[in-house]
């Protein structure tokens, strides 16, 4: 059995994948090569420490409840967006909460992990470090790593022919932190995602033009969804019924509709190009930008030259300043050796995107290589919970024969084109969860919480899908958890309530109407029942025969 730990990375995965070796009574070792805790998300003025930090601007777009470790909610008034220094201020707070701090070893570069001869027997790791020149050697019986997608930048100049005469400046948006130093330029800016959307909006507001340039295209969906709530929360649910029964066309052209509402985003020169797979980004602000032209939309770049741009749709644009491609990153594991480095760069090899599959013994885990359509922090703290029973020998995985058969097999399915390829594509937030905390047991059990707790799982089952909802049951049950799901509402509304003014003007509400004489009316009525019921007994017989010929001829007639 697995005891010591060696975490590689000490950004959001790897702080949870520090906590999740305590929980187990593992023994963690984390190496950071930074100064600091959190990853991307710990800002820095420039980038030539090589590393991948987030722009001062940048602000979370999944809200704080669905995007919070599962037994450690945000404080009730921090934002339910919030900007990238007060995200970095709750890792913060995990981390001194659960004295994770001196688990981490700072300043210190992963050189190799390599399999100790005795693996097939004992699993076990030799890591050798590098702390300030000095290396270290040290026999681990566990690695995750969690290093993160974005540690490369991708910048794919050999596909935009002449760009190597273009006398402007060209930058990665890695290299990009304020809008400082473009102002009065023009701009272009290739990609649209979400760093593309942002990078465009900000720079708009002191750039003297911004171009933005998609060969894709893209949905845009704002924070906020109706009545202003959290997009996520109303969006990631369980009890999506239509979802199972309605055909995929008409659940596309459904949600196309739907997103076309806000605004049309073929006029806005957004729609999806035929034959691209769709993608949404989260931007508030780019539609506005758009249609007050601070935001020019372009296709593809087919060609640069000395100082302009050349389109695919044969437009050109003179006078081009900077180029800045936010064309994304790629990921790769120096530190490990072949073959396991180039398999654990294909997704296909990793089994539920967790275990590479060659591994004859299940000791090496990668936490955080994946894309999912709601929060990346709660996905990798499950797997970093699974990955730690599985070291413990808790939790089994079939065997590795098994698993290359069945990975390589669907390569070849793809390649030949029977299957298709959704490597590359947003895994199913819900879905992915409830897979993971399935393997762990911490599934929630809808039906039986409805016998035990109707209340509760009112809320699980059609409220938003937090967190929380994996620490109700099995191992690493948090006794938080179930305050934590019926308090969730009030956590989200606390930080708008800073401004509440009485309206005289306003009517009351029906259901304040109902709070105050709700009680008075009910009485009043029982006692009118009461009274006509003894009145009925009162009146005469013979009166009584006289009209009853009559009500039934108005009835009938």
């Amino acid at each position: 059995m697995a005891k010591r730990v060696a975490v590689i990375g000490a950004g959001v995965s790897g702080l949870s994948s520090i906590k999740c070796c305590l929980d187990e009574d593992l023994e963690p070792t984390c190496f950071e090569r930074s100064n600091d805790i959190g990853g991307l998300w710990k800002f820095t003025e420039t980038s030539k420490d090589g590393m991948t930090r987030v722009y001062k601007s940048l602000v979370t777009n999944v809200c704080k409840e669905m995007s919070c470790y599962s037994d450690f909610p945000f404080q009730e008034d921090y934002p339910n967006f919030m900007k990238q220094e007060k995200f970095w201020d709750y890792l913060q707070e995990f981390a001194e909460h659960f004295d994770l701090l001196k688990y981490i070893r700072f300043r210190t570069t992963v050189c190799s992990v390599t399999k100790r001869p005795d693996f097939s027997e004992t699993g076990q790791w030799d890591v050798v470090t590098e702390t300030e020149g000095e290396l270290d050697r040290a026999i681990f019986d566990a690695v995750m790593v969690c290093t993160g997608h974005f540690l490369n930048p991708r910048l794919p100049l050999e596909s935009f022919p002449g760009i190597h005469k273009f006398k402007g400046q060209i930058l990665h948006s890695q290299e990009y932190k304020i809008p400082t130093g473009f102002q009065d330029k023009r701009v272009l800016v290739i990609g649209l995602g979400n760093t593309g959307g942002d990078i465009a909006v900000e720079l708009s507001r002191t750039a003297a033009q911004v171009l933005l340039s998609t060969r894709t295209g893209t949905w845009v969906i704002s924070r906020s969804s109706n009545g202003g709530y959290p997009f996520n929360m109303m969006a990631t649910r369980r009890h999506n019924f239509t979802a199972q029964v309605l055909p995929s066309c008409v659940l596309k052209w459904s949600r196309e509709r739907g997103l076309n509402k806000r605004f049309d985003h073929t006029n806005y020169g957004l729609n999806i190009t035929k034959g691209k797979k769709p993608k949404t980004i989260v931007n508030d602000e780019l539609p506005t930008c758009i249609l007050c032209g601070t935001v020019t939309m372009k296709t593809g770049v087919k060609e640069f030259t000395e100082t302009s741009a050349l389109f695919e749709d044969g437009t050109v644009e003179e006078n081009i300043d900077v180029v800045i491609f936010t064309t994304g990153y790629t990921f790769s594991f120096p530190f490990l050796e072949e073959p396991l480095k180039s398999l654990c760069t294909k997704k296909t090899f990793l089994y539920k995107l967790v275990f590479p599959s060659n591994l004859e013994r299940t000791t090496l885990a990668m936490i955080g290589f994946i894309s999912l359509t709601g929060s990346i922090l709660a996905g990798t703290e499950l797997q970093a919970r699974w990955a730690t029973r599985v070291f413990k020998g808790l939790c089994k995985i079939p065997p590795s024969q098994k698993l290359m058969a069945e990975a390589t097999k669907k390569e070849q399915l793809i390649e030949r084109g029977l299957m298709k390829d959704t490597i590359g594509d947003k895994l199913d937030y819900i879905s992915y969860m409830d897979e993971l905390a399935a393997c762990i047991g911490t599934k929630p059990n809808v039906p039986l919480l409805f016998l035990k707790d109707p209340r509760l799982a009112w809320e699980v089952f059609f409220g938003p899908c937090t967190p929380y909802q994996y620490r109700l049951m099995g191992p690493g049950k948090w006794d938080g958890a179930r305050n934590a799901i019926l308090t969730q509402w009030d956590r989200t509304l606390k930080p708008l309530k800073t401004r509440i003014v009485p309206d005289s003007s306003k009517p009351a509400s029906m259901s304040h109407y109902l709070k105050a004489w709700g009680a008075p009316i009910l009485l009043a009525s029982l006692l009118l029942i009461c009274k006509s019921s003894l009145f009925l007994k009162l009146v005469p017989e013979k009166l009584w025969d006289r009209i009853s010929p009559y009500l039934i001829s108005i009835w009938r007639g």
